[in-house]
């Protein structure tokens, strides 16, 4: 309550909220037993609307405290971010964020934490990797960060398995509706609103990532939900990631306050006469073979070819 006194609130919602925190307790239920009420007396009350929001005022004052280190933090995870060339200070950082903890009557749980280490493909293998900062911490060789399986090689392999082992579960769902006599209409209707929204969930994050085997194992995918009556069969996985990265660019574009929105400053005055543009924002170039992987580059990239391969009448060709 400290930090939420920080604030400009009215009196009465600062009132409320520490009410609302105070003398707040939870219990467990488990194989028809429920335990006994205990008080919480730290952290953030799962479950409930002022989580979040709790979260980011609690967690407000914990920064990196090395250069080119980054602290990312979202809803109610905290992700460190070390370049290679931070690599010594690991354990430093780890040491804050344990020290930060018990100043704020928390405690940093180690067998909850996990690292992940990234090399470049040509370092994989011929170089012996440093120990864990702390030997609680499990190194891993995939993590899941807001439903997305990240892997150490940055490919998108595991988040596609992991992706249609869930969709493939859902099937049978489907089934038992159908067999309850749900109609052909409503069956697709649950198909788009579950399976469609499984496989564009962060499309744009990820889809870049994906090798050529991995596009086949999602378009067999939904081919067969089209056999079975689920999905259109005009419909493709290349055609929903690409709405899905235009829907994106448009919200980053016509938003001034969306996180992307930093990446496409304005362009320069042009003197010479073209085509008028959807947008006057300065793109990202490539620099890399990640680099293309990036959604604003890749996105760029397609629309691009999609342009080019549109004849103009006077013969020109025009990119964004």
């Amino acid at each position: 309550m400290d930090k939420m006194a920080q604030l400009t609130l009215p009196d009465e919602v600062y009132n409320w909220i520490r009410d609302f925190l105070n003398s707040h307790s939870h219990c467990t239920r488990f194989a028809g037993e429920v335990s006994s009420l205990v008080e919480i007396t730290a952290s953030v009350v799962q479950g409930s609307s002022l989580g979040p929001a709790s979260y980011i005022v609690n967690a407000a004052d914990l920064r990196p405290r090395h250069d080119g280190n980054v602290t990312t933090k979202f809803a109610d995870d905290t992700y460190l971010i070390i370049p290679a060339r931070n690599s010594h200070t690991r354990g430093d950082k780890v040491s804050h964020v344990k020290s930060w903890a018990s100043n704020n009557n928390l405690q940093l749980n180690c067998s909850e934490s996990h690292e992940i280490v990234f090399r470049s493909r040509r370092l994989r293998g011929k170089a012996d990797q440093p120990a864990p900062p702390c030997p609680d911490i499990k190194r891993v060789d995939k993590l899941t960060i807001l439903v997305v399986v990240v892997n150490n090689s940055l490919t998108a392999t595991d988040h596609v398995s992991s992706l249609l082992a869930s969709c493939s579960s859902l099937l049978y769902a489907l089934r038992v509706l159908r067999c309850h006599g749900l109609g052909d209409q409503l069956l697709k209707d649950v198909f788009h609103a579950t399976m469609i929204g499984k496989l564009t969930y962060c499309a744009p994050a990820w889809h870049g990532f994906c090798s050529t085997a991995d596009y086949v194992r999602l378009e067999s995918f939904l081919r067969r939900c089209a056999k079975l009556g689920y999905a259109e069969r005009s419909a493709t996985v290349t055609s929903m990631f690409l709405e899905a990265d235009d829907a994106l660019f448009r919200r980053i574009l016509h938003n001034e306050t969306h996180v992307q929105h930093t990446f496409l400053p304005e362009r320069p005055l042009i003197v010479y006469s073209l085509r008028i543009k959807t947008h006057n924002k300065s793109l990202i170039c490539k620099t890399s073979d990640l680099n293309e992987r990036n959604f604003i580059t890749s996105y760029t990239a397609a629309t691009v070819l999609c342009c080019q391969s549109q004849p103009t009448s006077t013969g020109d060709t025009y990119s964004l």
